[in-house]
């Protein structure tokens, strides 16, 4: 099970490599490898966002139950100053001192150091299930004041809190931006136990059973094993999508990934652009064509002939484009495009560096087709037929 877990991404100084699958989700690399991004080539080119979604929504959940650990240890050492003075601790708080929350995955990016940071989220995760399984009934919160009940989940499309998921509804505001990928880690209001089965069954309500809204499609025995734990031993925590997760993550890694970075990291157009300048450039090089054998056969002078470099750069530019599906130009000025004719700046080091380069080459092999053909139609010599 060790070895199936999430990788830690490797967080020592600049990356000068393309990101992991877990730097993206993580939100750690920026645009165009960032996570915005990523959402929109599962919805637009891969049709399978729903994945996306269950994933992040498991991690949201795993949020939801440290944010309701953390408040509640915190709550018992409130409600218990004389604790630590006494002889002896309550059952609660010694479960409570056994869970410390994470933080962030920081230091070397050395293999001994995220193999150690890796081992230590794991304790810390089944920790943190372990407490949530075998937690006492008096240590569990009322719900008041929480971040609602089960109703409000089933109405409420967003997952709780601010780490919200992406969605097409949030993702971007009124001015067209992204939204929402840099909240904080935890939810901003106070978390109940209800709120935590709440989501659990709001998980495998809306990805998992049957004919549910957004199914993804799992080995049955998982889907079996997930249902079991939430419906028959009433199980919330965060161990019980642990192997759904992690079989969505190296699906989404072995099937998605891949492609999403020949798109976003050696190339800036997306696939309705890649269409139209595939149409205008065979339009402009047929154009071209026609017209440099209409002035040949009709004897007109060099000078004239001379024009046709206007529909053979043209026709070559945009045939070249969609062959690297790269705007040379777009990338040399920084740009990608993150749906049809919306553009955001590149600004992931890594990713520049290697677009400039592809550019550079694009544009080369552009000025050489270009010169030859131009080179080629207007010395021929003319002959009027």
């Amino acid at each position: 099970m060790e070895a199936s877990r999430t990788p830690t991404p490797d967080m020592g100084g600049p990356r000068e490599r393309l990101p992991n699958l877990f730097e993206v989700l993580s939100r750690r690399t920026l645009a165009p490898v960032d996570l915005f991004s990523f959402y929109i080539y599962m919805r637009d080119v891969q049709r399978s966002v729903d994945y996306l979604d269950f994933w992040l929504d498991v991690s949201q959940h795993m949020s939801l139950c440290r944010h309701y650990v953390r408040e509640l240890r915190r709550s018992v050492l409130i409600s218990t100053p004389e604790l630590e003075k006494g002889g002896g601790s309550k059952r609660s708080s010694q479960l409570l001192d056994n869970f410390d929350p994470p933080a962030p995955e920081q230091g070397p990016s050395g293999t001994n150091a995220r193999k150690e940071q890796s081992m230590d989220r794991l304790s810390n995760d089944q920790r943190l299930s372990a407490f949530l399984r075998n937690e006492p009934s008096g240590t569990r919160r009322s719900p008041n004041n929480s971040l609602g009940s089960r109703e409000q989940y089933s109405d409420n499309e967003h997952t709780p809190g601010s780490e919200q998921p992406p969605r097409p509804s949030f993702m971007t505001g009124h001015s067209g931006s992204p939204v929402g990928l840099n909240s904080n880690d935890s939810p901003q209001h106070s978390v109940a136990r209800a709120d935590i089965r709440a989501s659990a069954e709001k998980i495998l309500y809306t990805y998992l059973l049957a004919g549910a809204e957004r199914e993804i499609i799992l080995p049955q025995g998982l889907v079996n094993d997930i249902t079991n734990n939430i419906e028959q031993e009433g199980r919330d925590d965060p161990e019980v999508f642990d192997q759904a997760k992690d079989y969505v993550f190296q699906a989404m890694e072995r099937d998605a990934f891949p492609g999403f970075l020949r798109a976003k990291a050696l190339g800036n157009i997306v696939p309705p652009s890649m269409m139209l300048r595939l149409i205008v450039g065979l339009v402009s090089l047929f154009g071209a064509f026609w017209t440099a054998f209409v002035l040949i056969f009709l004897d007109k002078d060099r000078s004239t002939r001379c024009w046709l470099i206007l529909p053979f750069t043209v026709g070559i530019y945009f045939l070249a484009s969609h062959q690297y599906m790269l705007d040379p130009v777009l990338a040399l000025v920084g740009y990608s495009e993150y749906t049809f004719m919306s553009f955001a700046k590149i600004r992931e080091p890594f990713v520049r560096k290697l677009l400039n380069k592809r550019a550079a080459m694009c544009l080369g092999w552009i000025v050489l087709l270009d010169v030859a053909l131009c080179c080629l139609f207007i010395f021929v010599p003319g002959v009027r037929l």
